[in-house]
């Protein structure tokens, strides 16, 4: 079978994002994978990975990766190119890139979003970050308030007049998106069985 490409564009964001910013932690690099999709989203009606986000309390956290990370334990695949470290009190987990990220995965449109993300991000911490993504009418606020929590988080709620597509082109991009993810099985994460 042929290298799954959204696995590889998960690792290399990973990377790159543990790399390019300050603070590295597992809530501030959740949010930022976040941003990349819904970004991308936005101007493409593509997601760049294509992590399922949910409603939780610190924000929008994509599960199955979280899954794999949750506990600081570099997923398989990614051992020899990424480390996790405990802070202090074993709470939260910091990322360290081992290797240099493969931009060749990623679109010149997603690396310029990768760059501005760790530009404008590179000295925040997750908490300043989440002062954005809580916004009224963003994608996990307006989840949070009509569906609840711990709720699947739609692409199409980040829609608005500065896409750069229509609500009904993106509807069918994300619907192609899913059906090659899932004919092909190329999903980002691992299956929830070997998580």
């Amino acid at each position: 079978m042929p290298p799954n490409m959204y696995r590889n564009k998960l690792l290399n964001a990973v990377l790159f994002f543990s790399q390019k910013t300050l603070f590295c932690n597992k809530t501030k690099l959740l949010k930022l994978l976040y941003h990349l999709d819904f970004i991308h989203f936005k101007q493409t009606g593509y997601p760049s990975i294509g992590l399922t986000y949910y409603t939780y309390e610190k924000g929008p956290v994509p599960v199955r990766f979280w899954k794999e990370i949750q506990h600081g334990v570099v997923p398989s695949d990614f051992r020899g190119k990424l480390k996790i470290e405990a802070k202090e009190d074993a709470k939260e987990y910091v990322f360290k890139a081992l290797t240099n990220p493969d931009l060749s995965y990623f679109t010149p449109r997603e690396q310029d979003i990768l760059n501005m993300l760790a530009t404008k991000y590179r000295n925040k911490t997750a908490t300043q970050i989440s002062e954005e993504t809580h916004l009224p009418r963003q994608p996990w606020h307006t989840t949070k308030i009509t569906k609840g929590m711990n709720r699947q988080i739609d692409y199409l709620l980040c829609l608005d007049d500065d896409s750069g597509v229509s609500w009904d082109e993106a509807k069918d991009n994300l619907s192609e998106f899913y059906a090659v993810v899932k004919n092909f099985k190329l999903s980002a994460t691992k299956p929830a069985e070997q998580t």
